[in-house]
């Protein structure tokens, strides 16, 4: 990371993606944030610049203010470096900054300076004097000056209020482990070691008398903490004091004294920092100096045994067992690109199973050959299609979760934990999937999945990213995890034991729409379904089945009715039914207009084997109800994700292309 303090003498920015915010404390709500930046400028080819001020602009606009800072400006240095944004650019706050109107703001500021490509920015983004600009202003400059701007969603925005209250009120409590937990950092204090009275040297304890740099920090509540400490980049333990040493005198100030362990070097004006690691106990007031000595050696033990035990914890181990699951049918050239991926970046307590679906080319011996240590190879005796084989084959499976995986995925670093991260966080989320974009073209979002799916009125699917056949570019306007209606088969995480449960994948679909099925019925249960757009693939797509295959529009037509059929309340069917044929109609006239006229026969075809089938899927309907009534703790959850107009009607009528162009009022968290 580039640090710029001279804002005259600044680079120029390849394609910037500017962020502008004073990123206090720089904590996980931040940390999302600057990720989502970090994203859209390697997808673009561009550079992430992070703006922030200094001093803190409500230091300037409000000096009467008692408004105290998590972090201050070299502390927010330290948490920035770890990550990975290209530039920060400190900007000298001022009186005469902050007369520049919202015109003088955007265009002698940000595209002066920047010339940026896109802002992230919050909507609820104020600038200018007297804070006369606003989203809209800026997105309304954006053509004259070839920038756009990607506004952040409000929970996003109100996450990182929360997040920064809910720390303040952490570390007043002396709660270090939540503060730090919230933060995911330890929270910092710095400054220079100054002379003291050399009081902790007569109780056998020499301290370090620590001056904080800035006077608007936050200091934790009083009391002893178990702390490390960077001194010219090496890391030290030790117990910090913060309190006014009533032991000593009653009248004191308030005194920051770190005990550093093991240390004997004159550290006089350096600049250190300490990183709260637990709290250890309250201040209290000790009777004799004797008894002062002894309880500090006390806490001096409990200081090491807590840094021992901090020291032994890496990364979150995560315990339950995850079975990534990858059924191939004639397969060998996408394991043999994308498997060793799906190997490198697995988590500890993962396992590889790869079902073979009774494949007729060399995969299962070239497997063996090539991944045999790495993998477990099921191999299925006939094959019964993507729900039939999954089927079969998690039979054989015992884990908490299973991952199922197209084998033409792409997978990225550490894209399994945040799925895994959302469905240890809560019970009631069943089935989370990442955020899927094109192999081929990776800026897009890929047509099978993109940021999550949703239904129509009438149970048409699209997704976030994809209405019908237009797919948006990946600018992170849906980087944020949301309730959804149905995951894609191309990448799922399920909880294993209700995967079973709820009777697993309806085998007389083969292939398509099986996914939405299974999610309807557990959204019926009561359960959540989740996007996760911190873990991200790439998916070619088609790699079984081509997208323009005639046997694809069959599927999909008829399993579409299948669903419809099994999910729906009975007094809907009465109308979404024949509404659906008139509508399958028009798809198949449009076809015809367009010349695939090979797609009719596969439409007329899906609606001859429904009604061929109807008291077949009636009978299926019936077990699924069953099962659904069994696993019910709570009201079904169908509203989250369903649209409640026509997508064929907003696409083709009204022009309508984004998901964002049409999801406006709906039910979508």
């Amino acid at each position: 990371m580039r640090i710029h303090k001279d804002i005259n003498n600044l680079p120029v920015f390849k394609q910037a993606v500017i962020t502008i915010g004073s990123f206090d404390g720089v904590h996980l709500g931040h940390k999302k944030l600057i990720n989502k930046v970090n994203r859209l400028a390697k997808s673009t080819g561009g550079e992430s610049v992070l703006i922030t001020f200094d001093p803190h602009p409500r230091q300037i606009v409000f000096p009467g203010d008692d408004f105290q800072l998590l972090s201050t400006i070299e502390e927010k240095i330290i948490l920035l470096e770890k990550l990975e944004v290209d530039h920060l650019v400190i900007v000298p706050f001022t009186v005469t900054f902050a007369q520049l109107s919202a015109d003088e703001y955007i265009e002698m500021f940000l595209v002066k300076l920047f010339k940026p490509r896109y802002i992230v920015i919050g909507y609820d983004h104020r600038f200018g004097l007297s804070r006369q600009g606003d989203i809209h202003f800026l997105k309304w400059h954006g053509a004259k000056f070839g920038y756009e701007v990607i506004d952040i969603e409000k929970q996003e925005i109100e996450e990182i209020a929360i997040s920064s209250t809910k720390i303040r009120r952490a570390l007043l409590q002396g709660d270090i482990k939540q503060a730090n937990l919230l933060a995911q950092d330890h929270y910092i204090l710095s400054g220079e070691v100054v002379h003291g009275d050399k009081m902790g040297k007569k109780l056998g304890f020499p301290t370090a008398n620590l001056q904080i740099s800035d006077k608007h920090k936050l200091i934790p509540s009083d009391g002893i903490y178990a702390v490390w400490l960077h001194i010219d980049k090496v890391q030290y333990e030790g117990m910090l004091y913060i309190g006014h040493r009533p032991s000593i005198d009653s009248k004191q100030s308030l005194r920051i004294e770190v005990n550093i362990f093991d240390f004997d070097k004159d550290i006089y004006g350096k600049k250190i920092s300490i990183l709260l690691v637990e709290f250890l106990r309250s201040d209290q007031q000790i009777d004799t100096l004797d008894k002062l000595s002894k309880i500090i050696s006390e806490d001096k033990i409990h200081a090491k045994a807590v840094l021992a035990q901090a020291n032994k914890i890496e990364p979150k181990k995560i315990n339950p067992e995850i079975a990534i699951v990858i059924l191939n049918y004639n397969g060998r050239e996408w394991l043999a690109k994308f498997l060793p991926d799906v190997i490198k970046y697995k988590l500890i307590n993962a396992k590889i199973f790869i079902a073979d679906n009774f494949s007729t080319d060399d995969s299962v011996a070239f497997l063996n050959e090539n991944f045999g240590n790495d993998i477990e190879i099921i191999t299925l005796p006939k094959n019964t299609g993507y729900a039939g084989g999954y089927n079969e084959a998690l039979k054989m499976i015992q884990a908490d979760y299973f991952l199922l995986l197209n084998s033409d995925v792409s997978v990225t670093e550490n894209w399994m934990t945040p799925l895994l991260e959302v469905m240890e966080a809560d019970y009631n989320v069943a089935i989370c999937q990442p955020k899927i974009l094109s192999f081929d073209e990776p800026k897009k979002f890929e047509y099978a999945g993109g940021a999550g799916g949703w239904l129509d009125i009438l149970g048409y699917p699209f997704c976030k990213g994809r209405l019908l056949g237009h797919i948006e570019n990946d600018l992170g306007q849906y980087d944020y995890s949301s309730e959804i209606f149905w995951a894609s088969g191309a990448a799922f995480m399920i909880r294993a034991p209700l995967f079973k449960a709820i009777g697993g994948f309806d085998a007389s679909y083969f292939a398509h729409m099986e996914e939405i099925d299974l999610c309807w019925r557990v959204k019926r249960a009561g359960f959540k379904i989740k996007v996760v757009p911190d873990a991200i693939i790439y998916h070619v797509g088609g790699g079984t089945l081509d997208y323009d295959s005639p046997k694809k529009v069959y599927l999909n037509f008829r399993n579409s009715l299948y669903t419809l059929m099994k999910n729906e309340p009975f007094t809907h069917l009465f109308w979404k039914i024949p509404a659906r044929f008139i509508l399958d109609g028009f798809a198949a006239i449009l076809y015809l207009v367009t010349k695939d006229r090979h797609f009719v026969m596969s439409i007329l075809k899906a609606h001859l084997s429904f009604y061929k089938n109807f008291r077949r899927v009636l009978q299926k309907r019936a077990e699924g109800n069953s099962l659904v009534r069994a696993l019910r703790t709570k009201e079904r959850n169908t509203v989250v994700g369903r649209y409640s107009k026509l997508i064929v009607l907003d696409y083709y009528l009204f022009n309508k292309k984004t998901f964002k162009e049409i999801i406006q009022n709906e039910n979508e968290h």
